[in-house]
């Protein structure tokens, strides 16, 4: 998935960071058996994923792909999988 840009979205690394920072929060209240503190990190974390989905919907996430587009890569892909077997096929 080295051409793919899954993810590489300002929505999504800022869901990422959110969720991430509410885990690190959980899990410091959950070894000082602090249930009050590790539920608002769980929070955070949902919290995160409330944030990336409304800056996906206001924008910032990746765009659809057109039917045309996914057409293109699908062939891409096909021929590009073509020449590794015609060459995988000249070395044996």
């Amino acid at each position: 998935m080295a051409g793919s840009t899954h993810g590489h979205t300002l929505a999504a690394w800022t869901g990422v960071t959110i969720s991430f920072i509410g885990f690190c929060i959980g899990g410091v209240f959950m070894v000082a058996a602090n249930q009050p503190g590790f539920w608002a990190g769980i929070g955070v974390v949902f919290l995160g994923g409330v944030v990336g989905l409304g800056m996906k919907a206001a924008g910032l996430g990746m765009p659809k792909e057109s039917a045309a587009m996914k057409e293109a890569r699908a062939a891409a892909g096909r021929q590009q999988l073509k020449g590794h077997d015609e060459r995988q096929a000249q070395t044996v």
